[in-house]
């Protein structure tokens, strides 16, 4: 019997291939299909977010394009706080593969703020980091890297510059090692300067630091010359109340608060509380004459003898001993004149005078570093009488520079601002005084300097008004007759105001050009001169000799003296 036998088939040449080519083509095609099905529910969880995420709160995703925390600039744009990348150096001390000692002892000599022991301390601690130096510098960094320790690391971190050092200190403040502001503006603005949305935009204050400079130079070398304690100044406009120099001594390098000593930090133009003395004269004058006490400047009264009070005695320092017109009163700075009008006001219009000043509260500002004013909730005639002269009463030297803003500018008090104002958007502010009354303040003002104690403050050219002030200093057991606080308050130019300054020096002492004295002509007012010669212009007033306020009707009112 024959078998037949199948012939198995050849496969064609080329189908396996085929073959393989379909099933690496179902492959791809089931990865797209799982990689469109993780797009989509990647795309779709993000739309979820947009549409469902609470966006109330107007916070936005940080932008890495803009710095951490805005800059802060001068009026003119001028930078003075910003944000730059700096280094930092830290260590891992359970990595340290080097000796510890000897690599202490080199850390010591590149970083000596730390002893060898405290590096050794840190580089053998049971801890996985540590730093080592913030805010270093390149140079710092290629030092200790040089050292060749693993441990030793390097990071980028945000650092706080102050590019014009120690310039209005007290008004920036300064900022912690985590960025947050710890005084002055820096503390004040701390939220708007983070603010994602705003961050972008520097934030302008007040100050003018070509003004600043002019008044921290002047104040500082009077400081020096004297051997002052210390010394606080103030440049404000009178119109709007925006402060353009705040200056206080001693002073710090806020690029390195934490090097200074407390007494640095303390800001004495906003702290300081002082009892300032005879500036206060105009201040009670013009209020005598708001309440209908004086009616008229040639009105005298009797300073040829002190006034007792009880055990103590209300005399002059150079004393007229003759009756005196109101005018008389201010340019030879009576006390015993001066006594006389706050009796005749009262307790309660001299008290209601001073708060509508703000005497009896804090300075108003936005700076958070203000002190408390020493004012009395009980008023004895004696508290009447010393307070007409700046005796009694103690408030701070930015007190005093927006009281004599109103003084000046028509009589209106504004407060104070460390930020700056655009044009026409000044605060209104509360009329104190008229506008007849500031006039009348102003000539006398600037007969105080023409013919009375401030002459060393005049400038000339810029039409200066000004008072001065010597206080007795207070100590422990009362009143130092050698210790005194000296003030020069003034404004220019006088016939058309614009700008209050005020300088205090804190227990000067005499110098040979001084004769011996440590009042407030010789010490104070020389300041004020220097600043306003320095800035006048800057700040547009053109020096004229030929422009002055009218007080011809005065002169006979002060013995008629030659102009």
């Amino acid at each position: 019997m024959t078998a037949l036998a199948a012939h198995p088939r050849q496969a064609r040449p080329g189908s396996e291939r085929q073959d393989g080519l379909a099933l690496t083509y179902h492959r791809l095609m089931l990865v797209m299909l799982v990689f469109a099905g993780i797009t989509v529910l990647i795309v779709g969880r993000l739309a979820y977010l947009q549409i469902s995420t609470d966006r109330s709160d107007g916070q936005s995703t940080a932008n890495p394009l803009l710095p951490p925390r805005a800059d802060i600039v001068d009026r003119n744009g001028v930078p003075l706080a910003r944000t730059i990348e700096a280094w930092s150096i830290a260590v891992h001390p359970r990595k340290v593969i080097g000796d510890p000692a000897a690599l202490a002892t080199k850390l010591a000599e590149l970083m000596p703020e730390r002893s060898v022991a405290e590096y050794r301390r840190l580089l053998t601690a049971d801890k996985n980091f540590a730093y080592l130096n913030r805010r270093a510098v390149p140079e710092l960094v290629a030092a200790v890297n040089a050292l060749g320790e693993p441990a030793i690391v390097f990071d980028r971190e945000p650092e706080r510059l102050y590019p014009q050092t120690g310039l209005a200190a007290h008004v920036l403040g300064w900022t912690d090692f985590d960025g947050n502001g710890v005084s002055g503006m820096e503390r004040i603005l701390n939220d708007r300067l983070t603010d994602p949305e705003l961050r972008g935009s520097p934030v302008a204050l007040s100050i003018d630091s070509r003004v600043q400079a002019a008044m921290e130079s002047a104040l500082g070398a009077a400081v020096a010359k004297h051997s002052a304690v210390g010394a606080a100044g103030i440049v404000m406009d009178a119109r709007t109340g925006e402060v353009l120099a705040m200056a206080s001594f001693p002073t710090f390098n806020p690029n390195a608060a934490g090097q200074s000593p407390p007494n640095a930090q303390y800001n004495r133009a906003t702290m300081g509380v002082y009892e300032l003395g005879s500036v206060f004269k105009p201040i009670t004058v013009a209020s005598a004459i708001e309440a209908g006490v004086i009616t008229s400047l040639a009105k005298r009264y009797d300073a040829s003898s002190p006034i007792a009070i009880g055990r103590f005695r209300i005399t002059d320092y150079k004393g007229q001993n003759r009756p005196l017109t109101v005018p008389e009163i201010l340019v030879h700075s009576s006390n015993i004149g001066t006594a006389r009008i706050a009796d005749e006001m009262g307790v309660e219009r001299m008290i209601a005078a001073f708060r509508k000043l703000g005497f009896d509260q804090k300075a108003h500002i936005e700076l958070a570093e203000k002190s408390e004013p020493l004012f009395r909730s009980d008023w004895s005639r004696a508290t009447v009488l010393t307070s007409g002269f700046g005796h009694g009463i103690a408030i701070t030297p930015l007190h005093l520079a927006s009281a004599y803003s109103a003084l000046v500018n028509g009589g209106v008090w504004r407060p104070a601002t460390m930020m700056k104002i655009a044009p026409g958007k000044a605060p209104q502010g509360r009329r104190v005084f008229s506008e007849e009354t500031s006039y009348k303040i102003r000539q006398m003002m600037r007969l105080v300097v023409l013919h009375g104690s401030g002459k060393n403050g005049e400038a000339i050219g810029y039409r200066v008004g000004g008072k001065t002030g010597t206080a007795e200093k207070t100590s422990a057991g009362g009143y130092s007759g050698k210790v005194n606080v000296s003030t020069f308050a003034s404004a220019f130019p006088m016939d058309d105001p614009r700008y209050v300054v005020i300088a205090t020096l804190d227990a000067p002492k005499a110098t040979a050009d001084t004769f011996g004295y440590t009042t407030a002509g010789w010490t104070a007012a020389p300041v004020v001169s220097k600043v306003i010669g320095r800035t006048g212009v800057l700040l547009g007033v053109i020096p004229d000799e030929r422009k002055d306020i009218n007080v011809d009707n005065l002169l006979p009112l002060i013995g008629n003296p030659k102009r």
